[in-house]
């Protein structure tokens, strides 16, 4: 086949790069391919892919980054774009919701570190809207960051909406606005 394409079609065949496979074994420029039920052939995100995305992200939030809300959100929303711009025209909806539902855990989880104190914990979710008596219960949890982020506590106050206002974006929300 390398000599067809060679001698016949003159195209230049890299020996490395170059090789006859299965269609869903194939990544081409960070996209992967899947075949329906239906036979047809559709483009996704490679997993390689989702994998470098999600370890970005998880750089971008870690827990000790000295960095502001704003500036958090600010580069999360610059790679987010970045990246759903980039791999648009895969089908990715699957993926981006539970993307998002991971961002916004580690985002709640940053959150819940920087309150830090049990008394500045107390005063955050009560203007956020909890009564004084389950603030304080609340405020006194001494579960981890991580298991708290995915608690009732945080996803009551700190919830999807609250998140948009303070400048974070939904990956799949932005997804869809672009793929009308």
């Amino acid at each position: 086949m390398t000599r067809y394409l060679e001698e016949k079609l003159f195209v230049k065949v890299n020996q490395e790069k170059t090789k006859v496979a299965y269609i869903t074994d194939i990544k081409f420029l960070g996209f992967g391919f899947y075949i329906e039920k239906s036979g047809n052939v559709r483009i996704t995100v490679h997993k390689k892919s989702k994998e470098k995305m999600k370890k970005r992200i998880k750089e971008i939030t870690k827990r000790n980054r000295p960095i502001s809300s704003k500036e958090l959100a600010k580069e999360l929303k610059e790679y987010i774009t970045g990246w759903v711009n980039y791999y648009r025209i895969a089908n990715m909806s699957k993926h981006l919701r539970e993307i998002d539902s991971w961002m916004r855990r580690r985002i709640r989880m940053i959150y819940w570190k920087r309150w830090k104190l049990v008394r500045t914990r107390y005063r955050n979710l009560q203007k956020l809207g909890i009564n004084k008596s389950k603030a304080w219960e609340w405020a006194n949890t001494r579960k981890s960051y991580w298991h708290i982020a995915n608690s009732f506590i945080l996803k009551r106050t700190l919830t999807n909406e609250v998140l948009k206002i303070y400048g974070f974006i939904s990956a799949l929300d932005y997804y869809n606005s672009i793929n009308l």
